[in-house]
């Protein structure tokens, strides 16, 4: 937006000083004319017989007064002007000087580095707030950019393979009519449902982090349970033992995206657990001021620097199994993101024995009464 230029603040302030300590001074030099006047009553400061000895003092005379007053007040008044604009600038300056370091700071920022810090030094006040504010901001946004930067080229990579193979089978069959295409229709339908399932994954993950969702009261229990009992034939399928447990655990927040976590969390469990006889514990409980969730799977044991990084876009865990339930590599960061929409926290812990623990704690729901 435009705007029409105007006076800086510096010389604003300058001018504020100077205009100050003019009107300071000629109330100064006002007050002592009127008190060099004859007959000028000042009985409320001193005695009749101290006023009536100054008065003798003084010339009757006002345009006497006047012609040997003017000069000097007037000297005066020009003294403290250039005093109040020369001094009035070196103050506003050195005040305004770490304003100046944070424009600077804010005009690299917009130039697009966000590396710099301000790092104003000195004790705290409203300037090293701001400028500590502005570093913290600084802060998360580099560390924002870097994060989508990272995800859109997974993104972009994970995206780009299904074309890839659907291109790859579309060149074979165009140069070899006699192929069946019966295989190459249900090889075309993998790769599609695939590409489908990583869009609806993406436009999952941008909703949550976007935080576009009404909020409700949601029973963490039955949204739990109700994630198992979908993922329960699939578990059957693998030969898995489901065990859950838990009271009323309830929170605020979205019944889909919550759904949608649980079910991540609990299939999560079932694809990377043991090949047979496995088992996935899924707990709910209630805290002072949280409500936790926690599911738990046996399976081969991780290394902590690997379960570190199960919660980054398209992070996969070591020996994964392509299959139909293998995911497209978004299931833990859309935990994550669906966390961090809700105010809460994700903690993922490998398992002693095998398999991975992970802890979801969201803020418990304040007492629910219906009038």
């Amino acid at each position: 937006m435009d705007r029409a230029p105007g006076l800086s603040v510096r010389l604003k302030l300058t001018l504020s000083y100077a205009g100050f300590l003019i009107l300071a001074g000629a109330l100064m030099l006002a007050a002592a004319w009127l008190a060099g006047r004859p007959g000028q009553s000042f009985d409320f400061l001193l005695p009749d017989d101290v006023i009536k000895t100054l008065g003798g003092l003084v010339p009757g005379n006002n345009s006497f007064l006047l012609r040997a007053y003017a000069p000097a007040a007037a000297i005066a008044l020009a003294f403290l002007l250039v005093f109040g604009l020369l001094g009035g600038w070196l103050l506003a300056g050195r005040m305004l000087a770490p304003m100046t370091r944070i424009t600077d700071a804010t005009r690299m920022a917009a130039n697009g580095s966000l590396s710099h810090r301000i790092q104003l030094q000195g004790r705290r006040d409203e300037f090293r707030e701001l400028a500590d504010a502005f570093d913290t901001m600084l802060a998360r946004l580099e560390a924002q950019v870097a994060e989508q930067q990272r995800f859109a080229a997974n993104a972009s990579h994970e995206l780009r393979t299904p074309l890839a193979i659907t291109q790859t089978l579309l060149d074979v069959a165009r140069n070899d009519p006699n192929r069946d295409t019966g295989e190459l229709v249900d090889r075309l339908h993998a790769v599609n449902t695939r590409a489908i399932d990583l869009t609806e994954a993406l436009l999952l993950l941008s909703r949550a982090d976007q935080r576009s969702f009404t909020r409700e009261h949601v029973d963490l229990s039955l949204v739990a349970e109700e994630a198992t009992e979908t993922l329960l034939p699939l578990a059957e399928e693998r030969g898995l033992t489901i065990e859950t447990s838990g009271d009323l655990t309830p929170t605020i927040g979205s019944h889909a995206l919550l759904l949608q976590l649980s079910t991540n969390l609990v299939q999560n469990a079932i694809v990377h657990n043991l090949p047979e006889r496995g088992t996935v514990w899924v707990t709910t409980s209630v805290h002072l001021k949280s409500a936790v969730l926690t599911v738990e799977n046996t399976g081969d044991k991780l290394a902590p620097q690997l379960v570190a990084t199960l919660a980054e876009p398209f992070q996969r865990g070591t020996k994964r199994i392509r299959t139909d339930h293998a995911g497209v590599g978004l299931g833990l960061a859309i935990v994550k993101s669906i966390t961090q929409a809700h105010d809460g926290t994700l903690a993922l812990t490998p398992r002693a024995a095998g398999g991975l623990r992970v802890t979801v704690q969201l803020p418990a729901a304040p007492p629910h009464t219906d009038r």
